[in-house]
């Protein structure tokens, strides 16, 4: 601790239909929100119902797809080359989305899958244009369950973000960041910030992230309803998980296209369905709105 430095980073951003979101950068997780909406953006959605079957499909397959690469590279990359620029090329992205199908979900693609996180997200916004989108947490209940003498905060335990395999390049290592999955975030268009917003649940934060973009460009919500719109969550595999308002017809639509549909309770232990908090600035008038997720 005591030859630990923190460090200031540059974002990662992705453009999405006209808008620009900015995520942190590896070894967090935010790229992988941005690789899931460049293959989104890939597809035609004009028409499409945010809980329609086919919107869902195209969403989750995206994230099937983000996932993948996720497991292979992101780690810290002071300690091994993460392609971030190739990674979100939209060329890449045309490549990737080239495998996809709008009828049939792809077979299963490999994924990690953390623990539920012990996560707090907080965006503060003010007159004079400042944002701020930020997020902290101990990853596991009560982190590593070591408390500092004297200053009564607890210690994370993210190290259990690391690989023991040494080929891999997220390979545990003396002064190394592991993998970690959180991710503020921050939508903006030509004029600056319009949505400051985050998703707590581990590695349900990217892909509310990338189901919060949609509903808020793809569908013109505005953050309260982006939030409290009714999620899904890609286990793994073939897998996905949904929250009991989707209808009885959507997740037969999933069913047909070859996704495994599960109840709410297989994402429980592996964060949910997320906890998102947002601010939307309005460009006309500046005023701010405050969105708090129905599920916190």
């Amino acid at each position: 601790l005591e030859a630990h430095t923190s460090t200031w980073v540059e974002p990662l951003a992705t453009d999405y239909r006209g808008h620009r979101l900015y995520e942190m950068p590896p070894n967090t997780q935010g790229i992988v929100a941005l690789l899931a909406l460049n293959v989104l953006e890939c597809f035609d959605v004009t028409g499409l119902a945010p809980l329609s079957p086919e919107m869902l499909h195209l969403r989750i397959e995206a994230m099937k797809l983000a996932f993948a690469d996720r497991a292979r590279f992101v780690c810290d990359p002071e300690h091994a080359p993460v392609p971030v620029d190739a990674l979100l090329d939209k060329a890449y992205a045309r490549q990737r989305a080239a495998l996809l199908s709008r009828e049939r979900a792809l077979p299963t693609a490999g994924a990690g899958e953390p623990l539920s996180s012990e996560t707090v997200y907080l965006t503060v916004a003010d007159r004079e244009g400042n944002v701020v989108s930020l997020i902290n947490s101990l990853f596991g209940p009560f982190g590593s369950g070591l408390v500092v003498p004297g200053a009564g905060f607890a210690l994370q335990n993210r190290g259990r973000g690391f690989v023991l395999d040494p080929a891999h390049p997220n390979c545990i290592a003396p002064g190394k960041r592991p993998f970690h999955t959180l991710i503020p975030a921050m939508l903006c268009d030509a004029d600056g910030p319009r949505v400051s917003f985050g998703v707590m649940g581990g590695d349900v934060q990217a892909q509310g992230h990338l189901q919060v973009v949609s509903n808020l460009v793809d569908h013109g919500m505005n953050v309260q309803e982006a939030l409290d719109q009714p999620r899904f969550h890609y286990l793994g595999g073939a897998d996905v998980a949904l929250e009991n308002e989707f209808p009885e017809r959507v997740r037969q639509g999933l069913a047909e296209r070859g996704h495994e549909v599960k109840g709410p309770l297989a994402a429980l232990l592996r964060g949910g369905f997320g906890g998102g908090q947002g601010i939307m600035i309005d460009p006309a008038t500046g005023a701010l709105w405050g969105g708090s997720d129905r599920r916190k």
